[in-house]
């Protein structure tokens, strides 16, 4: 597909972010560690671009106290060997002060568990942590609404309205394991009767497949070319039915794909509206208008949102920058304004649960 191309073409890895040229200081190096794996990269390409726009962003401005960052993206395969050599290599950089919007959630999860075990100084900040049975340590600090937060806030919308039963569909095996039991709960402290649909082969056909006394609230756990596979076997059916999606899901590619045409979809999302008038939000659209021919999305706000939060904690630490004083500087886990997204952790030291939610209509607007 060909979202899943563009990865290796303009994202390598370890490509550095360009350094102010009048800097004579040694850059600070602030890394990045994103997933290309054919089930993330999707995710990942999104999310990266938008920390790439803020980081590029905030060295035309001058830096972080007038020193460059050096934005180090690191390339992994999702894969535990590459997980666990690309975290050997950050360790052995004695410039990397930080580890900033670790993307995918399955990349970010091996990584929060690499870093517990290894017990090292380096603070994990922003990552893309949407497994809420992972505990967050005293070095990873997420600041995104996690999967149980986003379908619990999509539940709770259903119950609202009166529905009693939804279907939940997940894309695979692996999303079956991942957030079975988020779900479960989720539906159970709402009182909703759940009905699973594993896909174990074509979602189209899982899609198309569905009995008419299957519920007509479908929450879908997975991808987006999953997404699109799944809506395209629904739009066969005669029945309507209504879809809710995760915030690892692009609308706007959704559409692109030929997905949802008579299926509503509405997408949870762990960040602002694209076209709020938050500050925040605001710099983020005219600074990817400036240097990137992308759309603005929910998935490269959000790693706009993790590069200038990681960017406002840095700048101000008094004194030298170093892996113990930047971990030290974000343990203090301080309540944050990024540009009217606050950040303000709870007793499971994650940040507080934003969720908001987007709908694609069945001729292709997204509405917010």
């Amino acid at each position: 597909m060909r979202r899943r191309t563009l990865l290796a073409a303009g994202l390598a890895a370890g490509t550095p972010f360009p350094v102010l040229a009048q800097a004579r200081q040694r850059p600070v190096v602030v890394a990045q560690v994103f997933d290309a794996s054919p089930q993330e990269q999707d995710v990942a390409k999104d999310f990266l671009i938008g920390s790439r726009a803020a980081w590029q962003d905030i060295n035309a401005r001058g830096g972080l106290r007038g020193r460059p960052v050096q934005h180090l993206n690191v390339e992994v395969d999702g894969t535990p060997a590459s997980i666990r050599k690309a975290w050997q290599e950050l360790k052995d950089n004695e410039a990397c002060i930080a580890l900033s919007g670790t993307v995918s959630d399955p990349v970010a999860t091996q990584l929060t568990a690499l870093l517990r075990q290894d017990a090292q100084a380096m603070a994990h900040v922003a990552p893309w942590l949407q497994n809420a049975s992972v505990e967050a340590d005293d070095r990873t600090f997420p600041i995104f609404a996690s999967r149980q937060d986003q379908i619990a806030h999509a539940l709770k919308s259903l119950s609202v309205i009166g529905v009693s039963e939804v279907g939940a569909v997940f894309a695979s095996a692996r999303e079956h394991d991942l957030s079975r039991d988020d779900v479960a709960r989720s539906a159970a402290e709402l009182k909703l009767r759940m009905v699973p649909f594993r896909n174990t082969g074509d979602l189209s056909r899982l899609g198309q497949g569905l009995g008419p006394g299957s519920p007509a609230l479908l929450l879908f756990v997975g991808g987006t070319p999953e997404l699109v596979q799944f809506t395209q076997g629904l739009d066969r059916q005669s029945r309507q039915r209504y879809v809710i999606a995760l915030a690892d899901v692009n609308l706007q590619t959704v559409t692109q794909m030929g997905g949802g045409r008579t299926t509503p979809i509405i997408a949870t999302q762990a960040v602002p509206m694209v076209t709020a008038s938050l500050p925040v939000v605001r710099r983020y659209r005219e600074v990817m208008a400036r240097l990137f021919d992308e759309p603005p999305v929910a998935l490269s706000l959000a790693g706009f949102i993790a590069a200038r939060y990681t960017f406002e904690v840095l700048q101000k630490i008094d004194g030298a920058l170093t892996r113990q004083s930047v971990l030290a500087a974000f343990q203090r886990r301080a309540e944050m304004d990024v540009g009217g997204y606050r950040v303000a952790f709870n007793e499971q030291r994650r940040s507080a649960t934003f969720v908001t939610q987007t709908l694609l209509t069945a001729d292709g607007r997204v509405v917010g």
